[in-house]
């Protein structure tokens, strides 16, 4: 039980990316106190839990009934993170637009911790390990993640101002490349 635990905790890992998206959490969060970074923490993991279950439970049937495949699931979350990096990237200087009581939702919980690449990693695990050892392994992942966002503190001590700033710019970038993948993704299995 542990070692098929362990299979199916790795790729949900990886999917999950929290040390990547780390980088991407600091920069959101750029200029909230530590209590609205918590209430975020704890809205993206509830976020991420939720659409991980429900996923898991009915999303053949949804994608089935709406006629929508795992690509256009794909190309919409790229094109939602695309957008948001554009904002980063052309106004510097002014206050993101995202709203603190949605961005724990969108896109932190979802496409970010839970998005395509856990879907689709979570429909894999189920057929080969089952239902619970797949929820059970996307739950801990999420948790972890929030675990990780929540000691994002000691990473702005060590950078600074100058280093937060930095890394904010250098963020925005990855999250257009990691929109750009992900429409790219979907594109493709769109004409596979």
């Amino acid at each position: 039980m542990f070692r098929e635990f362990l299979l199916a905790f790795v790729p949900v890992f990886v999917a999950v990316d929290a040390l990547g998206v780390l980088p991407i959490f600091v920069t959101l969060t750029q200029g909230y106190n530590q209590k609205e970074k918590t209430k975020i923490i704890i809205q993206s993991m509830i976020t991420a839990i939720g659409l991980a279950v429900f996923f898991v439970f009915l999303g053949r049937a949804v994608f089935s009934f709406l006629g929508i495949s795992v690509a256009d699931f794909m190309i919409a979350g790229g094109v939602i993170l695309f957008s948001i990096a554009i904002i980063d990237i052309v106004n510097p200087g002014k206050k993101r637009r995202i709203p603190s009581k949605e961005l724990g939702a969108v896109p932190l919980g979802t496409p970010l911790i839970v998005g395509p690449a856990v879907l689709t990693t979570s429909l894999m695990i189920i057929s080969e390990f089952g239902t619970t050892i797949t929820l059970f392994s996307v739950v801990i992942n999420v948790l972890l993640a929030g675990l990780i966002f929540s000691l994002s503190g000691f990473l702005i001590k060590i950078l600074g101002e100058a280093g937060s700033k930095a890394l904010s710019k250098v963020t925005s970038l990855l999250l257009a490349a990691i929109a750009v993948m992900m429409i790219r993704k979907g594109i493709i299995q769109l004409f596979a």
